[in-house]
Order: structure tokens, then C-alpha cells, then sequence
């Protein structure tokens, strides 16, 4: 940026006058509203820059109402990016300075472990979110009034944990009541009441309950494509769960151009190695699958396995169970003798090797 030796000499002049504690505050002032907007978008990596030199060099002079801001930014812009390894540190630091400062029954405390929980539970560290997300819940009952907005995320966000990890009977119960909340406090038309229909349809798909899923679905679309930008991450998320639900009634004719739209929208609007492109085009790969296209699904299964791989690792849940369903496609593959048409990829050609070796019917 034109700017950055301005802001750096700045940098320089506050810290010349440290003792003159009002002009920091007041240059701090200026910061902040700048770092309230940032995105989770690789384009803003300049702009990232600067709020992590306020985030390392002046968090001391922020105003208690603003504390969390910087970090928390920060966190976001890489965790939307799906850099987590970058992002922990800045929730951490988030988590640290707000105990610090506001002390541990403080709801910005409260959303500091909330945030925090979420990066861990998208590293597949459930056992290390549960209790944030619990400790969260249980400061903003105490801090908050009964229906806070604050309180249905959280709720959300727990839910959303056991519903990952199949514990139905208690995400359900907590869903809805992030829903009663976010109907009496937000217009309805916000963001937020998308994510809870998304969430609750969910877990209706989960457990076979499609009637009451697809409406979900539909009305949390029909709010993002009103309160968010045409190519916003979020519609590709929700067109990616609708089209889900269609593919398990067997709807690929209605499922396949929401994959494709949902695809569209993550290769504009996210980093190419981020994990919820590969999601989509994994599960791209499983309706061509499905429906016997095997030469059309093999490259979605390599390009979602790349991905995964190279930003999760190998170990992550979401990479693992793209690999056997990559595999599964494999063996299904060689039992149908249609081998040929697949490509002569040297991982797709190893794979096949092994598989025909081993004296399974497959």
C-alpha cells in the first residue's frame, strides 16, 4: 500500500511519545474501525499486516469495548481463509488479553473461547471445543440477558459439535433454541437466521427427516441470496447442503447444478486450497459416482483429496473420509471391470495395483 511508510512512521512517533497515552488512544481510534471490516480474503493481506502491528504494538491503549477486535480480526481473516495454524494464535492471544484485562466472567471472555472452540472444532479437536464452548454458555447465561443474540451462537455452535459427532437428542433441543432467540431479536431477513435453519436442516438430514429438512434449506438460501453478496461463501454452503439432501432422495438431476453453483461461487470467493472447496467437490465426485459417471467423478476426488490434504493434513476427519470414499469409488470401480476409463494418474494407477492384488472380492 501508497500508505504503508506513513503508517509506519506513525508506528514510530507513538511509540516516541508512549508517556502521551490520549494521542495513542486516539490514534488507536482511527485503527480499529478499519479492523473491524476486515474479511476473511487473501486480497486483504496488507491490510492484515497493519492490524497485526496494532494487535502486537498498541492493544495496551485499546478501550476495553474494543479489546477483542484486533485479534479477533485477525483470527478470522485466517481462519476463513482455512489457515488455522496461523489463526490459533491470534484467538489465543484474544483469549489471553480479554481475561487479563475484563477477567473470566466477561461476555467478550465468553466470545473468546467461543471463537476459539470453533477454530478447534474445524481441526477436528472436539474434545478440546466442547468444554470452551460449554465454559461460553455458561459466562454469557450469567453476564447476558436471558434471549442475547450472543447466547444463540453459542448455542449454535454447540449444537453444531454434537451433531458432528452424532449426539442428536442434545444438539437438537439447543438448535432450537438458538432459533426462538435469533426470530425475537434479529429482522428477518439476518445472516444469522440462514446458519440457524442451515443447521437444524442438518441434522433433520442426518437423521432421514427430509420432509423437514428441504424447507430449512430453502429459507436459509432465500435469506442469504437477500442479505449477502450474489458470490458470498455462505450461499455456496447452503446450495452445497441442498443439493446434499437431493442426492441422498436420489434428485441428482435437481442436485448436480447447485454442486456446480456452490463450486462457482468457492472458486471466486476462497482461497484455492480452501477446505470447503473440497467438500463440495467431493461430494460432486460422489453423485457422478452414484450415477455411474466414473471418468467424470475421478478428477473432483483427486482435486478434493489435494486440497485437503495440502491444508488439513492427513489425519483430519475431512481428509480421511475423502479418501475412502475416493477409495470405495476405486474398488467399485475395478468390481464394474471399468478401469479403463478412469485417467493414468500415477496415484489412481498405484491404488487400482493394490486393489486388484488383494484376494478380496471385490
Amino acid at each position: 500500500s501508497h500508505l504503508a511508510p506513513v503508517h509506519k512512521y506513525l508506528i514510530r512517533l507513538i511509540r516516541a511519545i508512549n508517556s502521551n497515552t490520549e494521542t495513542v488512544k486516539s490514534y488507536d481510534c482511527c485503527l480499529l474501525p478499519v479492523a473491524c471490516c476486515l474479511p476473511s480474503q487473501v486480497s486483504f493481506q496488507l491490510s492484515a499486516r497493519s492490524k497485526q502491528e496494532v494487535a502486537r504494538e498498541l492493544l495496551e491503549f485499546v478501550t476495553d469495548k474494543d479489546l477483542i477486535t484486533p485479534c479477533n480480526r485477525l483470527g478470522r481473516f485466517y481462519d476463513g481463509q482455512g489457515l488455522y495454524d496461523l489463526a490459533e494464535p491470534w484467538f489465543e492471544k484474544c483469549k489471553a488479553v480479554t481475561e487479563t484485562r475484563l477477567g473470566n466472567k466477561h461476555p467478550d471472555f465468553a466470545t473468546s473461547l467461543n471463537n476459539l472452540a470453533s477454530l478447534y472444532e474445524s481441526q477436528g479437536r472436539h474434545s478440546e471445543a466442547e468444554p470452551l464452548y460449554n465454559d461460553a454458555i455458561a459466562i454469557d447465561k450469567q453476564s447476558l440477558p436471558p434471549n442475547h443474540p450472543q447466547l444463540a451462537t453459542n448455542f449454535n455452535n454447540l449444537a453444531e459439535l454434537y451433531r458432528s459427532q452424532g449426539r442428536y437428542s442434545e444438539a437438537e433441543p439447543l438448535y432450537k433454541s438458538a432459533i426462538a432467540i435469533d426470530k425475537q431479536f434479529l429482522p428477518p431477513n439476518y445472516p444469522s437466521l440462514a446458519r440457524d435453519f442451515n443447521n437444524l436442516a442438518e441434522l433433520y438430514r442426518s437423521q432421514g427427516r427430509y420432509s423437514k429438512a428441504e424447507p430449512l434449506y430453502k429459507d436459509a438460501i432465500a435469506i442469504v441470496k437477500q442479505s449477502l453478496p450474489p458470490n458470498h461463501p455462505q450461499l455456496a454452503i447452503h446450495l452445497n447442503n441442498l443439493a446434499v439432501l437431493y442426492s441422498s432422495q436420489g434428485r441428482y438431476s435437481e442436485a448436480k447444478p447447485l454442486y456446480n453453483d456452490a463450486i462457482a461461487i468457492d472458486k471466486q470467493s476462497l482461497p484455492p486450497n480452501h477446505p470447503d472447496l473440497a467438500i463440495h467437490l467431493n461430494n460432486l465426485a460422489l453423485l457422478y459416482s452414484s450415477q455411474g459417471c466414473y471418468s467424470e467423478a475421478e478428477p473432483f476426488y483427486l482435486e478434493a483429496w489435494d486440497i485437503l490434504f495440502h491444508s488439513l493434513g492427513s489425519e483430519h476427519p475431512n481428509t480421511v473420509t475423502v479418501w475412502e470414499n475416493f477409495v470405495d469409488f476405486l474398488v467399485t470401480v475395478v468390481r464394474e471391470g471399468k478401469e479403463s476409463v478412469l485417467s493414468e494418474h500415477p496415484m489412481v494407477q498405484e491404488i487400482l495395483a493394490k486393489i486388484k492384488g488383494l484376494e478380496i472380492d471385490v
